[in-house]
């Protein structure tokens, strides 16, 4: 069951496919961030930022 990688919480399957980074890590979810945001959230975690 994938999850989000910051807070834990389920994420669908399509989720995963739209939004997780190229080793398939979830790393910001509706949950956690603002939706408009997603993307950008996950680029700026990854590097750590």
């Amino acid at each position: 069951m994938p999850t989000c990688e910051h807070c834990d919480t389920h994420v669908s399957d399509r989720f995963v496919r739209v939004f997780a980074d190229d080793s398939g890590t979830v790393r910001a979810c509706p949950n956690c961030s603002a939706n408009a945001g997603i993307a950008e959230v996950m680029r700026s975690r990854a590097r750590g930022v």
